[in-house]
């Protein structure tokens, strides 16, 4: 099973949220969705804009966790490293 860390924006220059979680299509669906009330739907957070796969959740959950204590400008750093136009990598992931 693969465990996935996430950040998804509302726009380039909006909200980041950072997450991590066994079904990456599952979990971005929902936030797409807003199918749980939280930070996501209240900002209209919805775009995947990057995403690292790991092969175990401790793995993940401690990258999750560290990434959390980054500054913002070293996460848009590291989106921007992929993915320079924020473009929603949510389709390329459900092929």
């Amino acid at each position: 099973m693969s465990y996935y860390v996430y950040i998804l924006a509302s726009r380039r220059d909006g909200a980041i949220y950072l997450g991590v979680t066994n079904n990456i299509v599952r979990r971005v669906y929902e936030h797409r969705t807003k199918a749980v009330p939280g930070f996501t739907s209240k900002y209209n957070i919805t775009q995947l804009v990057w995403f690292e796969v790991y092969d175990d959740p401790i793995s993940a959950i401690t990258r999750e966790k560290e990434l959390k204590k980054w500054k913002r400008s070293w996460k848009v750093q590291l989106i921007e490293k992929d993915n320079p136009k924020w473009e929603d990598l949510y389709d390329s992931i459900c092929n």
